[in-house]
């Protein structure tokens, strides 16, 4: 074969090639992960474990966790139908609403007159639920509990907030903030300035389907936070819940676990010891066959502290008798346990041990 021939033979071979790659692109589906154990990074520095700095997001499927830092993000904007925005709960965040829609004409005084020193600030006993988003329920009743009310089409209906972004487990000045929020097309468009400040930023977010929350920092714009909602399960952080001893006062909770309420992620708690209705066999034997009878909830509370022991400190560490199951946005059930979080149990506050196995492939 000559040379000539030879490049004739190699061209028409690449030519074969280039109209098989365009009639036939193959589609590459990544199974669901069979399972793993993830020591979550939830401390940005030498920060206390009970205050660690970073939330942890987790995706079962793809065995990846990802660390955003609680302070990094001020507001959410929801991606669905309504019009609706979030605190950052992670961070003890409060708000309560004025009567007022000219941004400039709120100033510190407003916060004297409404007395909000003691209502917008959360922990030591102070703070009030109406001025926090809820802390449990599903997403209906979420969406419909938040402090900013619904943004309304008619634009002068729209009014004026102020905001305690939250202090909870960091040092440093995070101002109190005057906002607003109107519609702008498919999202919104949010004005801000700190208390005194008489002039303010404005900063458009549009609605992104791909996500549940768009969102926004006082002192950087927009920012991202929590991955594409079908990319995570569980998110471990500190987070604004109740005290236990008294459940009329909002409390910032280290090692809270929310589902993906938003995202359609569902959970169950399994007890194998004592008399509860679903004890059954341990995590180790608990296989598909035992799924009857499970019942699956969506409330973002579904796992919250159950999972642990705090106080007194001499019994702090894992409880042994349970384990969780989680039903992904896909239908994949995994089960769910927490291996160490403390010194008593071998761990390290602020850096969890969960262990997961797929028990049913959707």
């Amino acid at each position: 074969m000559n040379r000539f021939t030879k490049i004739i033979t190699l061209l028409c071979f690449v030519a074969a090639l280039s109209s098989c790659s365009k009639d036939e692109d193959t589609i590459v589906t990544v199974p669901a992960s069979d399972g793993s154990t993830l020591t979550l990074n939830g401390l940005i520095g030498a920060e206390d474990g009970p205050s660690a700095g970073n939330s942890v997001f987790v995706d079962f499927s793809t065995d990846k966790q990802t660390s955003v830092a609680r302070a990094a993000w001020d507001l959410g904007f929801y991606s669905g139908a309504e019009f609706r925005v979030i605190l950052n709960n992670t961070a003890g965040a409060a708000a309560i609403v004025t009567t007022k829609t000219d941004l400039n004409a709120v100033t510190a005084a407003d916060t004297t007159a409404l007395a909000l020193s003691a209502k917008l600030t959360i922990g030591q006993g102070a703070g009030d639920f109406p001025q926090v988003d809820p802390v449990e329920g599903n997403l209906s009743t979420y969406l419909t509990g938040t402090v900013i009310k619904e943004v309304s089409a008619t634009e002068a209906d729209n009014k004026v907030y102020i905001v305690n972004p939250g202090l909870a487990g960091f040092t440093g000045k995070r101002y109190w903030q005057k906002i607003r929020v109107i519609r702008s097309g498919n999202g919104y468009t949010l004005q801000y300035a700190k208390i005194n400040e008489t002039t303010f930023k404005t900063l458009t977010i549009t609605k992104d389907a791909a996500y549940n929350f768009k969102y926004a920092s006082f002192t950087t714009g927009a920012v991202n936070v929590e991955p594409e909602k079908q990319a995570w399960d569980i998110e471990w952080t500190l987070a604004t819940y109740k005290a236990v001893a008294a459940t009329t006062i909002p409390y910032t909770f280290s090692d809270f676990v929310l589902i993906n309420f938003v995202g359609g992620v569902t959970a169950a708690e399994v007890i194998f010891s004592g008399t509860a209705a679903n004890s059954t066999v341990n995590y180790a034997n608990f296989t598909e066959a035992n799924l009857s009878g499970i019942t699956f909830v969506g409330t973002r509370e579904a796992i919250a502290g159950n999972w642990r022991i705090t106080s007194p400190a001499a019994s702090a560490g894992v409880k042994t008798d349970r384990f969780y199951l989680l039903k992904d946005g896909a239908g994949n059930i995994y089960k769910l346990k927490f291996v160490s979080f403390h010194p008593n149990d071998s761990g390290t506050r602020g850096k969890p041990v969960i262990e997961y196995k797929l028990v049913k492939k959707a």
